[in-house]
């Protein structure tokens, strides 16, 4: 069984993600990161950087205790070795999955999250942070874009790489982008949205936070005001 610690963001959605793919048993453990639960001791004992998701999963390889992962890429790619599956087990194409998921993690993932930050969430507009995170949101989609012109997926296969990229790709309306731009990566989007385990996913979230929103002045200062002692 694995615990899950969750929240309906992005890096949250990889993770029920793979599970919901690969057929494993999990709970699921919200953490209301707009409530501040996130800096509960017990989610730090796992997830000391106070972000979600974290997994404990309590039968791991080989047995003994539980293992506690904190870090979406940490866990996919853990979930990935645990299983056997979503990962390629020749060496090239171990490569190029662990590349784009690390292209995820440093690029895609932090650009369009300042984008979602600058555009939608900050108090004051600045335009010259707007058009920046728009512009490099934009040239990322372009580079995946390319990648996916001879190839179903990024790596080939479907993969950890896939699933750690499609979460930060929904939300492209809210980071001014134009999927019709990117013809290619508009049909990997809309192949992997089709997938059954991605939509039962996005089921999970829905029955969790049905309206995601950062809906008053105590969320934002929460989600924006700094980290806690």
């Amino acid at each position: 069984m694995i615990d899950l610690y969750y929240w309906t963001t992005p890096n949250g959605h990889k993770i029920t993600i793979f599970l919901e793919e690969a057929g494993l048993p999990y709970s699921v453990h919200p953490v209301n990161i707009g409530k501040g639960q996130q800096f509960t001791p017990e989610f730090l004992a796992i997830a000391p950087n106070n972000r979600i998701p974290a997994i404990l999963d309590r039968d791991p390889a080989g047995g003994g205790a539980p293992i506690s992962i904190f870090e979406s890429g940490a866990i996919l790619l853990y979930l990935a070795e645990k299983t056997g599956k979503f990962i390629a087990p020749d060496l090239r194409g171990r490569v190029a999955t662990l590349e784009w998921l690390f292209w995820q993690m440093g690029g895609l993932g932090p650009m369009a999250g300042q984008n979602h930050h600058f555009n939608k969430y900050a108090a004051e507009k600045i335009p010259y942070a707007i058009e920046r995170y728009v512009r490099e949101t934009r040239r990322l989609y372009g580079v995946l874009d390319k990648r996916l012109a001879d190839r179903p997926f990024v790596a080939g296969d479907y993969s950890i790489a896939d699933m750690a990229i499609y979460p930060w790709i929904v939300p492209y309306r809210d980071q001014s982008q134009d999927l019709a731009e990117f013809p290619h990566l508009k049909v990997w989007f809309e192949t992997i949205a089709a997938r059954p385990a991605t939509k039962r996913a996005y089921d999970v979230a829905a029955a969790i936070n049905a309206a995601p929103t950062i809906a008053d002045e105590q969320s934002r200062r929460i989600l924006f005001g700094g980290a806690r002692s």
